[in-house]
């Protein structure tokens, strides 16, 4: 395997997590507006701290399966081939919350707004969930031929693993959001998230529990990787402890930055222990390697000149999009759009 190889396999890990982070704010945010808003004035206040940055956010999504094209087509057609109803599914989610946003803006009673708040988080919570499972059930040994052809049954989709990835994803998403909300509220909304956010820390114990068993029996992480997946797990289970006791503590930039190190340690540890492979076959001579599914030494090359000159620029225009759109609101400033109780 080469350098470029190894980077290529690495920026993509990357540009994952950065998704996760971000965009996960935006699923959890979504999420939460069910839980935390009960007027209309209180939903719009969660939709705008996230609507300036969602459709952003997306580009890390789109800019991961790009990259995976351009630098590993080989992954990029078993995968998005074989796992093509769950990706297809997570598109819909995507496309019918970007549709649920721009409604909500425009609803004008109350029945309306509720329905679409409704639409809201249904698709913010399906979105994770479903990728959850995509990265869980991908990590699997799947009946595979040796063309890459992946021929995937729905237990090898719907299984205690996925499951528990998919429920993993979406809960790490909804700490996310409601982490970001606390930062841009005041008052009783800044209140109810922080609240609802220690009461759910609870359950992630349990989860991250289950999943270590999943991961052991369903998996041949330990078997391959035993040291680097045993240091993961527990980074992911001090990060979530640190989190949860800095929500308690009410330092929401901490459990911001401590919930977003353990999506990130997640992600890692889905693609430290595939490597060297990126997707494994029921038998094993048909697993693909990193090194057999990468493009020509030549595409790499261009493909790296092109992050570096692109990469700073982007990761300016993020940093300068959430600084100069970075304030706390007021639930006063969404009273005129309050028309009613659900």
């Amino acid at each position: 395997m080469s350098f470029l190889q190894f980077f290529w396999y690495a920026v993509i890990c990357f540009l994952f997590i950065m998704f996760l982070v971000l965009d996960g704010a935006d699923f959890g945010a979504g999420m939460a507006a069910k839980l935390l808003a009960f007027r209309p004035a209180e939903s719009n206040m969660i939709v705008r701290s996230i609507s300036p940055h969602w459709d952003g956010n997306e580009v890390f999504l789109v800019a991961a399966g790009g990259s995976m094209f351009a630098t590993m087509p080989f992954w990029y057609a078993s995968l998005f081939s074989g796992f093509y109803l769950l990706l297809f599914l997570v598109l819909v989610s995507l496309i019918f919350r970007g549709v649920a946003f721009e409604f909500n803006n425009v609803a004008e009673t109350p029945k309306g707004k509720n329905a679409w708040m409704w639409a809201t988080t249904l698709s913010s919570t399906a979105a994770p969930f479903l990728l959850g499972m995509l990265f869980t059930a991908m990590i699997q040994p799947v009946p595979m031929d040796n063309h890459g052809n992946i021929f995937v049954g729905l237990f090898n989709v719907i299984n205690p693993l996925s499951i528990l990835g998919g429920i993993a994803v979406t809960a790490l998403c909804l700490y996310q959001g409601l982490h970001f909300f606390t930062l841009h509220a005041n008052g009783i909304m800044r209140y109810r998230a922080a609240s609802l956010a220690g009461n759910l820390y609870w359950a992630a114990y349990p989860v991250e529990v289950l999943f270590a068993i999943a991961l052991f029996f369903e998996t041949n992480f330990f078997e391959e990787h035993l040291l680097s997946t045993l240091t993961l797990l527990v980074l992911i289970v001090l990060t979530t402890f640190w989190g949860h006791l800095s929500t308690g503590m009410h330092k929401e930039v901490q459990a911001y930055v401590a919930n977003s190190l353990t999506i990130a340690f997640v992600v890692m540890l889905i693609f430290v222990g595939l490597f060297p492979h990126v997707l494994i076959a029921q038998n094993p001579v048909n697993s693909l390697l990193i090194k057999n599914v990468s493009s020509s030494p030549f595409t790499l090359t261009v493909v790296t000149i092109v992050l570096c000159i692109l990469l700073p620029i982007l990761t300016a225009y993020f940093i300068w999009s959430y600084v100069i759109q970075w304030k706390r609101h007021d639930l006063s400033e969404f009273e005129n759009t309050d028309k009613g109780a659900y």
